[in-house]
C-alpha cells in the first residue's frame, strides 16, 4: 500500500479543533469526509500536530496510506474544491512506507501574535490577539528564554493521566515587527494549551500582573494553578514541521 504526505493550511476560526469529534466541525472531519468521496470512505489519517478549536496552521502535515497509486495533483485539485476555501492543501507526495505524520516528524514550530496598539486593526482580527497595552517586552523575554531546554511544563499544560508533560524547547524568540508582537517557538512536541500558557504567562509579566524573573520557580512548581492566563486560540499558528 503506497504511503502518501499531504501538506495543508487552514484558517482555524471556524472548527472545533483539528481532530475529529462528534457533532462538531473539525479539520480532520472535513478532510476525511472530502478523502472519503474521492478515494473511498477506509482510509485512516495521521497528523503532525492537532490543533486547537481556533488554532490556525500554514504547513499541517498529514499522512496516509491508499489502497492504490493515485494521482497526486487530481487529489489535490479535489480535496481543494471539497474543503476550500478555509483549508488548502499545498501539496501530496509518495513518501517512504514507514513515514508517519506524528511519529516522523522531530520538532514542531508555532508562532503567536499580540497586538499592542489601542485600535485593534480588523484586518487581522482572526490572527492576532489584541491586548491593546503597553507591554515589558524585555520581561517577556526573560520567560520565553527561560522555557527553553527540557522541562515538566505541567505547570503550562493540561494534564492527562498516564501522560507525561516533559517536553524539549530548543528555540525561542521574541520580537516586534509591524506594530505587533512575534513570539516564535520550536520543541520536539507539545502538551495541550502549552504554547497559549506560555504566552499567557508572558503577557502577566509583560503588564507587571505576574512578577518578572521568576519563570524557573513556575516550571519548578509543576501546578497548573501557578499560571493564570492562557492566551486566546486565534493568535496561534502552527507554522513548520521538521522531519
Amino acid at each position: 500500500m503506497p504511503t502518501y504526505r499531504l501538506d495543508l493550511a487552514y484558517d482555524g476560526s471556524g472548527f472545533r479543533g483539528y481532530a475529529a469529534q462528534v457533532g462538531q466541525r473539525t479539520i480532520q472531519g472535513e478532510l476525511e469526509s472530502a478523502l472519503a468521496k474521492v478515494l473511498g470512505p477506509s482510509l485512516e489519517t495521521a497528523v503532525a500536530g492537532r490543533t486547537d478549536a481556533g488554532v490556525h496552521a500554514r504547513a499541517q502535515v498529514v499522512s496516509f496510506q491508499a489502497e492504490s497509486e493515485i494521482d497526486a495533483e487530481r487529489l489535490q485539485r479535489s480535496l481543494n474544491g471539497l474543503v476550500g476555501p478555509e483549508i488548502v492543501v499545498d501539496r501530496i507526495s509518495e513518501v517512504d512506507a514507514d513515514f508517519h505524520a506524528r511519529f516522523s516528524a522531530v520538532w514542531r514550530r508555532y508562532r503567536y501574535l499580540l497586538d499592542p496598539r489601542p485600535a485593534p486593526d480588523p484586518l487581522l482580527r482572526h490572527m492576532v490577539w489584541h491586548v491593546g497595552r503597553n507591554l515589558d517586552i524585555e520581561a517577556m523575554r526573560e520567560v520565553a528564554e527561560g522555557v527553553e531546554g527540557e522541562h515538566d511544563f505541567s505547570s503550562f499544560c493540561r494534564t492527562v493521566a498516564g501522560r507525561s508533560n516533559v517536553r524539549r524547547v530548543e528555540e525561542t524568540e521574541l520580537k516586534q515587527a509591524d506594530g505587533t508582537i512575534e513570539f516564535w517557538i520550536r520543541a520536539n512536541a507539545f502538551c495541550h494549551q502549552m504554547v497559549r500558557s506560555i504566552v499567557g504567562y508572558m503577557y502577566d509579566v509583560g503588564r507587571g500582573f505576574s512578577p518578572s524573573g521568576q519563570v524557573k520557580p513556575v516550571i519548578e512548581a509543576r501546578d497548573r494553578s501557578a499560571v493564570a492566563t492562557v492566551a486566546p486560540p486565534h493568535g496561534l499558528t502552527l507554522w513548520e514541521v521538521g522531519f
